[in-house]
């Protein structure tokens, strides 16, 4: 049994069912350049490593007429490894990336390159407003937290009680500059959290913050 993940360019789809639209309009059609270069990249790079430290569920990847689109087959061992290096390869390319078992479609277009640790779903190379309200607003147990890092001991995390309330946390270098607070509902939770990613202090500065200590 694999994990399957999908390449596809970014902007062509802003929902899940328009990513699902895009691979089926996509079947048949030879693959294009840019998802050619990329499969070789990651058969290369397979190709290096033993047999049993594989990355890639099936081999080679690509070469299929899937036109625009890269359809990629992980094993669950190797889910982390995997699509960090998708996104390596794919980011760069202008391609976005969508994940068919959580529903997710992780579109590069405005993107800030942050590191991203999701409780449900392990770590991201960067963060977009979407995002950022998709994430929090499905933060569900047993591991319901965010945590944005821009550099060490400047982050900013939520964690979502099981009242519902998110705990809202941020630090800013030295341990008497970590602060938190309680926020209630999802979209403020995620606003404030992109809002701390563009370093736009505006609202941020509105809350009434306590020092929490560790």
């Amino acid at each position: 049994m694999s994990y399957d993940l999908v390449l596809l360019p970014s902007g062509v789809a802003s929902t899940v069912p328009g990513a699902e639209e895009y691979l089926d309009a996509n079947e048949g059609v030879p693959e294009t350049a840019t998802v050619a270069e990329i499969a070789a990249e990651l058969n290369r790079r397979n190709g290096e490593l033993p047999a049993d430290d594989s990355f890639l569920s099936a081999t080679p990847v690509g070469g299929h007429a899937t036109g625009a689109t890269l359809p990629v087959a992980l094993p669950y061992d190797a889910i982390g490894f995997g699509r960090a290096l998708l996104f390596e390869l794919a980011t760069p390319r202008g391609y976005a990336l969508f994940d068919p078992q959580l529903a997710w479609l992780i579109d590069p277009a405005g993107h800030l390159p942050l590191a991203v640790s999701h409780g449900g779903a392990g770590e991201f190379p960067y963060l977009t407003e979407r995002l950022a309200h998709d994430w929090v607003a499905g933060l569900a147990a047993p591991n319901p937290y965010l945590v944005v890092d821009r550099g060490p001991d400047n982050y900013i995390q939520t964690y979502r009680e099981d009242s519902g309330e998110y705990t809202l946390e941020y630090r800013d270098g030295a341990p008497d500059r970590h602060f938190g607070t309680t926020i209630a509902d999802a979209p403020t939770v995620a606003a404030l959290i992109w809002d701390w990613a563009r370093d736009d202090r505006t609202r941020l500065d509105r809350i009434t913050w306590t020092p929490v200590d560790l």
